[in-house]
C-alpha cells in the first residue's frame, strides 16, 4: 500500500469547522509536504479548483499548478499528483508545463484528469461547461493530444475539440512512457474513458467490500481490452484515537453540519452535475470526498485492520485527509503505518523501526 494525502489547498476538509489550523498558504503546505515524505507518505494530490469548494467561494484557495511546481523544487521523494481539468487547459500547453514540472521533480509528477463538475465556477471563469458524457469525450481527445506531445518529435491532431499542427515539445518528461495518468469516475462514460486511456482509477470513500467489487469490475474491464493492469486508489478521512469514546466525540464534532454551511451550495452543484452510484447524505457531505464512508476511524489497531482490508480488496493507494492535517498525519505515521507493516508476511521490524523514514 502507498500512502497519499490531499494537499489542503482549501484550508481544510470540514464543512462546519471554519478554522482547522491548516491555512491555505504556501508556508503551510510546503512544510506539510516536506514533513510528509520524512514520515512515510508517498504522494500528495493537489486539487485544482479556482474557487474554494470546502469553505465557501469567498474563502482563499491555492492554485494547483504553481503550487505543484514549487513543491517539486522543495521535496525529494514525494510524488506530486496534480488534478487537471481539460476544460481549463489547452492540451499542448499543459503538456509543456507538466513536462517541465516533471523535470524539476526528476520524474515525480503524475496527473489526475478531472472531467469537471462545477458549473458555477466555469461560468465565473469564462470556461465552457459541457454536459456529463460530453466532458469525457473532450477528456479523451485532450489526453490523446498530451500523449502525442510527450511521445513524438512532432505532434499533430485534428479533432472535434482540439487541434495541433506539427507541434514540438522538448524536453520530454523524465518518467517513461509517460507520467502516470489517474482519473475518477462512476458513470459508464467515465469508466469507459478511464479503462481505455488511463493508468489508474480513483474512487471516493467506500468500505473495503464495496471498493473491492469496484476494483474487480474495473480490472475485468481493463483486461477485456487487452491492456496492461492499472492501479487503484481510494479516498478516506482518518480519525485515530485511543478509545471508542474519543472517536465518537470527534465524529460528533465534525459531522454536526447544517445546510446553511458556507460550502453547501457547492455541494448541491456537485451532486447535480455528477452521476454517482450511491446517494450522498448530509453526513457524507460533512467531510469532503465521502471520506467517512471508508471507515478509517477508530483505535490504531482498528484503522490498521481497515488499511489491510483495503489492500486485500485490491487497492495500492490510499488518498487520505486529516484535520488538523500535520498533527494527525504524524499520529497516523507513528501509530498506524507500523501496525500495517507488522501484519505483512515476513515482517521483522519493531513498531518503532517501521515508523522511521528510510
Amino acid at each position: 500500500m502507498r500512502y497519499g494525502f490531499w494537499l489542503p489547498v482549501f484550508g481544510g476538509w470540514l464543512r462546519n469547522v471554519e478554522d482547522e489550523g491548516m491555512e491555505a498558504s504556501w508556508p503551510y503546505v510546503s512544510r506539510l509536504a516536506r514533513r510528509a515524505e520524512e514520515i512515510g507518505f508517498d504522494l500528495t494530490l493537489v486539487a485544482e479548483l479556482n474557487l474554494n469548494d470546502i469553505k465557501g467561494v469567498d474563502a482563499p484557495s491555492l492554485d494547483a499548478w504553481s503550487t505543484a511546481a514549487a513543491l517539486a523544487a522543495v521535496t525529494h521523494r514525494l510524488e506530486i499528483m496534480v488534478a487537471v481539468r481539460p476544460t481549463f487547459h489547452q492540451p499542448a500547453l499543459l503538456a509543456k508545463q507538466a513536462a517541465n514540472i516533471d523535470r524539476i521533480s526528476n520524474g515525480r509528477l503524475s496527473l489526475n484528469v478531472v472531467s469537471s463538475w462545477w458549473k458555477t465556477e466555469a461560468r465565473q471563469y469564462g470556461v465552457d461547461f459541457d454536459e456529463h458524457d460530453r466532458r469525457y469525450e473532450r477528456s479523451a481527445e485532450w489526453l490523446e493530444v498530451v500523449d502525442r506531445m510527450w511521445s513524438r518529435d512532432r505532434a499533430s491532431f485534428d479533432g472535434e475539440f482540439f487541434h495541433v499542427d506539427e507541434a514540438v515539445l522538448e524536453p520530454k518528461p523524465v518518467r517513461t512512457p509517460r507520467p502516470t495518468i489517474w482519473a475518477g469516475g462512476e458513470s459508464p462514460a467515465g469508466k469507459d474513458f478511464i479503462s481505455r486511456a488511463c493508468d489508474g482509477w480513483l474512487t471516493h470513500g467506500d468500505p473495503p467490500a464495496v471498493v473491492g467489487e469496484k476494483v474487480a469490475a474495473m480490472a475485468g474491464r481493463r483486461a477485456g481490452l487487452g491492456l496492461d493492469p492499472m492501479g487503484f486508489g481510494a479516498a478516506g478521512y482518518v480519525v485515530v484515537r485511543d478509545s471508542d469514546a474519543e472517536v465518537k466525540r470527534e465524529l460528533d464534532r465534525i459531522t454536526d453540519v447544517k445546510a446553511s454551511a458556507a460550502g453547501y451550495a457547492n455541494y448541491r452543484d456537485w451532486v447535480e452535475n455528477t452521476r454517482l452510484e450511491r446517494q450522498v447524505s448530509i453526513r457524507d457531505y460533512s467531510v469532503s470526498n465521502r471520506g467517512l464512508r471508508a471507515g478509517l476511524t477508530g483505535t490504531p489497531e482498528e484503522v490498521a485492520e481497515q488499511v489491510v482490508a483495503f489492500e486485500e480488496a485490491g487497492l495500492d493507494l490510499l488518498l487520505l485527509q486529516f484535520s488538523p492535517q500535520l498533527e494527525e498525519m504524524e499520529r497516523f505515521a507513528e501509530q498506524v503505518i507500523p501496525l500495517v507493516e507488522a501484519r505483512r508476511p515476513g515482517a521483522t521490524r519493531t513498531v518503532r523501526e517501521a515508523a522511521l523514514p528510510a
